[in-house]
């Protein structure tokens, strides 16, 4: 094992991890109606992501390589690309959400009864 090879590992792995990303963000947009994508900025704890919402509200969230990835994403998929920063999420993501908080709660008393 030489001196450097834990670094080139590592890069592959990063490597990897994105082709793995972008492969799930395009099957997952082709499997949905309705997908645009809005790209969230780098924070002190994650990367930039981008956010692919379908027309009913579901989402998904993967990084995507940079700003450039994500229209890069935008342009393959065919999908409108927006930022989160400019145009802030749809509604239909909220309530999507909410919906899903609704049926958990049920599914919980559900267990209960």
């Amino acid at each position: 094992m030489g001196l450097f090879d834990r670094f080139t590992r590592a890069k592959a792995r990063t490597v990897s991890s994105e082709m793995s990303d972008a492969r799930h963000l395009a099957d997952w947009a082709r499997s949905r109606y309705g997908v645009e994508a809005y790209v969230e900025p780098e924070t002190t704890v994650t990367e930039l992501t981008v956010v692919l919402v379908a027309a009913n509200g579901e989402w998904t969230r993967r990084k995507v390589g940079g700003e450039r990835g994500a229209r890069r994403l935008g342009q393959e998929l065919h999908i409108p690309v927006y930022d989160v920063r400019k145009t802030g999420y749809p509604q239909r993501m909220r309530d999507y959400d909410a919906r899903q908080r609704i049926e958990r709660r049920r599914a919980r008393a559900r267990e209960f009864e």
